[in-house]
């Protein structure tokens, strides 16, 4: 328990009002949060994966698609905030888990990350998929997705190496990153301009993705570049490039578009994403200073309540990105709109300590998890989530995920 939380308790006590689970947990900071989530999962193993979701106050247990679930995507966040929070020995298994997970697979020996592992701690050998039993046709289940191996997601994993090696000076992991940004260079490259999305499916046939995303295409070019100036490595640099010409491509204007469709051409300017319009100016240090128009464009289009919508359908509070988008207003210097979407992010505190990932039901994105879906099947639904709970550390330490730096 922490200082703050200890001295609201005694208060408590003395004033003769009682602190329910969920006062205790509004009076901790994201940070604290985080750090307690993390440990419950980690505590005493040398590397291990945290769970991505809880279930909601409604629910007795997770789907199983989620049961065992440690998104690779949660699990970066959740280290990169924790060192970004001073709980650098609180990241530490995860960033180990990474390492372990891109030298050891139970298929492919490429070096490859998949999208999510199964939460606990590492044992010997390749770590676990998640999965579950399906007693209706008598066999075990996996997610085609999970299985997969999401570009944006390496760089998110190389991401979190990089901040761990600036953390501790621990080359291990630097040279882990170093790895993972050479898949992407090897298996994902999509020609001179752009990296395409990865794979999807079950192993060992997966299927390639030939779309572009501009939300990897960021990942990709913060963490070559991040690398690049680290090493000096001149593959490393031209990654970033390669992405950054993408990126170039996207930006119409005003906006980011999300990025192409299967066949290379863009995708449909009405589809938006509110990551798309943060992330490239927060990620790159020379980006173009009309990029920070796209915060307007958030604003204008994403917004909804006292929070942002993951999409322009203004279906709900997506938390996680109300979170993203107290940083972006951080780094754009406007302190005051930041420390405002801060403190309604309050309210999605949970006793667990983690946030929910939506204020109010179910939040819709426009997008498919499955590449072969002809309609949108990608929803966020109000349980409490690590990512959500990491972008909101961040926003409270002040601390640029994408650069290993706290913002001036």
């Amino acid at each position: 328990m922490t200082l703050l939380r200890d001295l609201v308790a005694v208060l408590c006590v003395c004033s003769g009002w009682t602190m329910t689970a969920v006062d205790a947990a509004a009076a901790e900071t994201f940070c604290a949060g985080l750090r307690r989530a993390v440990i419950a999962e980690t505590a005493g193993h040398d590397a291990a994966f945290v769970r991505s979701y809880r279930p909601a106050a409604d629910e007795s247990r997770l789907p199983n698609g989620l049961a065992s679930t440690a998104l690779v995507y949660d699990n970066a966040l959740a280290a990169i905030a924790l060192v970004g929070c001073g709980e650098v020995a609180a990241a530490l298994p995860i960033g180990r888990a990474l390492i372990r997970a891109a030298r050891q697979d139970r298929t492919f020996s490429d070096g490859r990350l998949r999208n999510a592992y199964r939460a606990g701690p590492l044992d010997e050998g390749p770590p676990l998929l998640p999965g579950w039993w399906d007693s209706a046709a008598g066999r075990w289940a996996e997610d085609p997705a999970q299985d997969g191996t999401s570009t944006g997601n390496v760089a998110w994993g190389a991401l979190a190496l990089l901040t761990l090696h600036g953390a501790t000076g621990d080359r291990d992991f630097l040279a882990a990153a170093s790895h993972l940004i050479e898949w992407v260079s090897s298996h994902a490259s999509c020609g001179e301009a752009g990296f395409c999305g990865g794979f999807h499916g079950y192993d060992p046939q997966q299927v390639r993705l030939t779309w572009k995303s501009t939300e990897h295409n960021v990942d990709v070019a913060a963490a070559a570049g991040w690398l690049a100036r680290v090493t000096g490595q001149p593959g490393h640099r031209a990654a970033a490039m390669t992405a950054r010409r993408f990126l170039n491509q996207v930006f119409s204007g005003d906006h980011f578009l999300l990025g192409t469709r299967p066949d290379g051409l863009l995708a449909d300017p009405e589809q938006l994403a509110l990551d798309v319009q943060l992330w490239p100016w927060m990620a790159l240090d020379d980006a173009p200073r009309t990029w920070r128009s796209a915060l307007l464009f958030a604003e204008l289009h994403l917004a909804v309540d006292d929070g942002f919508d993951f999409d322009g359908d203004r279906d709900g509070v997506w938390v996680e990105g109300t979170a993203q988008a107290a940083l972006a207003y951080r780094i754009a210097g406007q302190p005051s709109r930041s420390a405002a979407l801060r403190g309604g992010l309050r309210s999605d505190q949970t006793d667990t300590g983690l946030l929910n990932a939506t204020r109010h039901g179910r939040v819709s994105t426009g997008l498919s998890i499955d590449p072969t879906a002809t309609v949108p099947d990608f929803f966020y639904f109000r349980r409490p989530h690590l990512g959500a709970t990491a972008w909101a550390a961040l926003a409270e330490s002040d601390w640029n995920p994408f650069t290993g730096r706290k913002v001036e």
